[in-house]
C-alpha cells in the first residue's frame, strides 16, 4: 500500500471507563411514585444503593492519541473513575437515571474536548435482612444490614452531548430491568407451529415455561424520567412486578404471545412511555417422568444447551420493530 492510499481512511473512536463499582449510603429516598394494581412498590428509602457505572466518550478531539501518540487532550480513564465516585456523593436525587444525567452534565461542563458521551448504570442489588422488631411484635427490615442479591436488576443508559451555551442535552436513553428468570409450571402452551421433515418438537397444550427476560423502555419526554416529584417516573420494580403478574395471569400460546401481552399492559399502565422492548430466552425444561397416579406430578430436566431467542419492541403509533439488531436504536 502506498502512502497516499494509507492516508485515505476515516476513523470512528471512543474510549472510557467500564464497571466502576460504587455504594452510596443514605441517598435521597424515592417517593411520590403512583401505585399500579400489579405492584406493591411505591418507593424505597435508598439507605444503600449499589451501582456499576460505565462511561464511554465519543468525538474526534482525541484522534491524535491514536494516530500520533499525542495524549495532550486525553482525560485519563482513572480520572473518569474518580469523577464518577466523587460526583455520586454530590448528587441529591433518588434515581439512577438522575445520577447519570448529573454525571454527564459534569463531564461535558468540565472537559471541553468531550463532544458526546454515553453513561450506563447497572444496579448491584441489596435487600434489607429481616431482624426481630424491638417491640417483639415480629420481624422487620433492618435499617443497617443488607444482603447482596443476585437476581434481576435495574439498568439505565443515557447518551448526551453539549448543546448551545454549553448545556448538556440527552440525545437518547433506555431504562431496563434485566436478568429476570421466571418458571411457570402450568398455563402456557406451544401448538400449531410449522411442522415438516425437520420438526421433532411435539406440540404441548400445557407446558412449564422457563424464560430469561430483559425488559427495557423509553420515555416520550425525558423530563418525566428526571422530574424531582417522581409523579411520572416508571420504577423498574413496578415494571418487573407488572411483567410477573402478566406471566402469572395470562395463558399464552408462545413466548411471543406473552411478550406482546406484557408490552401492551406496560404501555397502558405507563402512558409516559413511548416504547417497551423485550428480549426473552427460552429455557423450558424437557419432561422426564410422570406420576402413574397423578398426571400433574412430573419431573423435568434441563433442555439442550441451545435456546430460543425472542425479541419484541412495541411502540406507540403505527411503527413497530420486531427484530432490530442490538444497538440499532441508539442515537447517532
Amino acid at each position: 500500500m502506498d502512502d497516499d492510499s494509507a492516508r485515505e481512511v476515516s476513523y470512528e473512536i471512543s474510549y472510557g471507563k467500564l464497571r466502576v463499582p460504587l455504594y452510596r449510603v443514605y441517598a435521597s429516598p424515592l417517593s411520590g411514585v403512583p401505585p399500579i394494581p400489579e405492584s406493591a412498590f411505591t418507593g424505597r428509602p435508598n439507605i444503600l444503593v449499589g451501582l456499576e457505572i460505565d462511561l464511554e466518550v465519543f468525538g474526534e478531539n482525541f484522534l491524535a492519541a491514536y494516530t500520533e501518540g499525542d495524549n495532550s487532550r486525553v482525560v485519563a480513564t482513572d480520572s473518569m473513575k474518580n469523577v464518577i465516585l466523587q460526583q455520586t456523593l454530590t448528587y441529591d436525587g433518588a434515581t439512577m437515571e438522575g445520577l447519570l444525567a448529573h454525571l454527564g452534565g459534569y463531564f461535558l461542563a468540565t472537559y471541553d474536548d468531550m463532544e458526546r458521551l454515553r453513561l450506563t448504570a447497572r444496579e448491584l442489588p441489596f435487600a434489607p435482612v429481616q431482624v426481630p422488631a424491638q417491640d417483639q411484635s415480629g420481624f422487620t427490615d433492618s435499617t443497617t444490614l443488607f444482603e447482596r442479591r443476585h437476581g434481576s436488576f435495574s439498568s439505565a443508559t443515557l447518551s448526551m452531548e453539549r448543546g448551545e451555551h454549553g448545556s448538556a442535552i440527552i440525545t437518547d436513553h433506555r431504562c431496563g430491568r434485566n436478568g429476570l428468570e421466571l418458571l411457570k409450571v402450568t398455563g402456557s402452551s406451544f401448538t400449531r407451529f410449522v411442522r415438516d421433515a425437520n420438526t421433532t418438537l411435539p406440540e404441548r397444550g400445557d407446558r412449564p415455561l422457563f424464560i430469561d427476560l430483559d425488559v427495557s423502555w423509553r420515555y416520550a419526554d425525558t423530563a418525566d424520567m428526571l422530574a424531582p416529584d417522581h409523579s411520572r417516573y416508571a420504577p423498574t420494580e413496578q415494571i418487573r412486578d407488572l411483567a410477573q403478574t402478566v406471566f402469572h395471569e395470562f395463558v399464552s400460546e408462545s413466548i411471543q404471545h406473552l411478550a406482546h401481552e406484557m408490552g401492551m399492559r406496560i404501555l397502558a399502565r405507563f402512558p409516559q412511555l413511548s416504547e417497551v422492548s423485550f428480549e426473552a430466552h427460552n429455557r423450558t425444561p424437557d419432561p422426564v417422568a410422570t406420576s402413574a397416579t397423578d398426571p400433574k406430578v412430573k419431573v423435568y430436566s434441563a433442555p439442550f444447551p441451545a435456546y430460543g431467542l425472542i425479541r419484541l419492541t412495541v411502540r406507540r403509533g403505527s411503527q413497530s420493530d420486531v427484530g432490530s439488531p442490538p444497538g440499532s436504536e441508539e442515537a447517532s
